[in-house]
């Protein structure tokens, strides 16, 4: 299965306790689209670079994860439909090959 990374902008506003149940709501998610989720990286607030729908500040998370590719676009709608969450982004992640080791020449 391709690993993926979801990064999250979630409401500045939220308290400690929702905001955990909606990173649970969201890793749930996953498990029901036959994913697996292998990290959960909390990396607090920060200052965005613009304001979205009139918030200068949010919660953001990492949250690293195996999925079949068709449960891409199910989490997508999933997470539209979450009001607290600012803006979201799935990126595959791209495993590179080992580099070629070069043969050396007996001469």
């Amino acid at each position: 299965m391709p690993s993926y990374e979801l990064v999250l902008v979630v409401q500045p506003t939220m308290e400690e306790e929702p905001l955990n149940a909606l990173v649970d709501k969201i890793t749930q998610t996953i498990s029901d689209l036959k994913g697996q989720v292998h990290q959960v990286d909390a990396w607090g607030k920060r200052r965005l670079a613009y304001s979205i729908m009139r918030y200068r500040e949010g919660f953001y998370f990492l949250i690293q994860a195996e999925m079949p590719a068709s449960a891409v676009r199910g989490l997508e709608r999933s997470l539209k439909l979450m009001e607290d969450v600012l803006r979201y982004l799935v990126v595959r992640q791209v495993v590179e090959p080992a580099p070629a080791k070069a043969e050396t020449a007996v001469q």
